[in-house]
């Protein structure tokens, strides 16, 4: 294990987007455990602030691999193809005129009922966007293409984010 691995090498897990839950989560675990600075502490300050290094380089790695957006977005970054949201905005016209017509309707959104249809809908969208993703990545090895899927999870994410707190200001 060295500080530069990637998340994956750091894990021992495959470098791919299809991920076992309960692994990645056992694997985060037993890490944790082996660099706890506690384990440390009669080795003096110097090894705990390494263990501590180490911790902060487990849960790093971790929060990355956990979330699908963020693999998916690691992952073609270590291919060579960034994500790069800030400067690539160009959508394909369809799926921005979808996202138009549900914030339209997140906008017109008079209750629970009608946030819960939107939240369907966005969850449906967000499911084949993820297997779209894992055929991108992990089978077909299309960077670019993962790269485009990964700009519109963030969008449906955003939108899952901003009906959640619509529905937070119902309660």
């Amino acid at each position: 294990m060295q500080l530069h691995s990637t998340d994956f090498e750091l894990f021992d897990l495959p470098p791919r987007f299809a991920q076992d839950g309960a692994v990645l989560e056992a694997r985060w675990k037993a890490l944790q455990r082996e660099v706890h600075p506690d384990r440390f502490a009669a080795q003096g300050a110097a090894a705990q602030r390494v263990a501590a290094q180490w911790s902060a380089r487990i849960n790093e790695a971790h929060r990355r691999l956990k979330d699908p957006q963020r693999r998916a977005a690691y992952l073609c970054e270590l291919h060579g193809v960034p994500v790069d949201a800030e400067r690539h905005t160009a959508m394909p016209p369809e799926f921005l005129m979808q996202q138009m017509a549900l914030r339209e309707q997140l906008d017109e959104a008079g209750g629970a009922p009608a946030l819960d249809a939107i939240a369907a809908q966005v969850a449906g969208l967000r499911h084949e966007l993820l297997q779209a993703l894992a055929q991108q990545q992990d089978v077909e090895r299309d960077w670019s293409a993962a790269a485009r899927s990964v700009r519109a999870l963030m969008f449906l994410d955003k939108l899952a984010a901003d009906v959640d707190r619509r529905r937070d200001t119902l309660a």
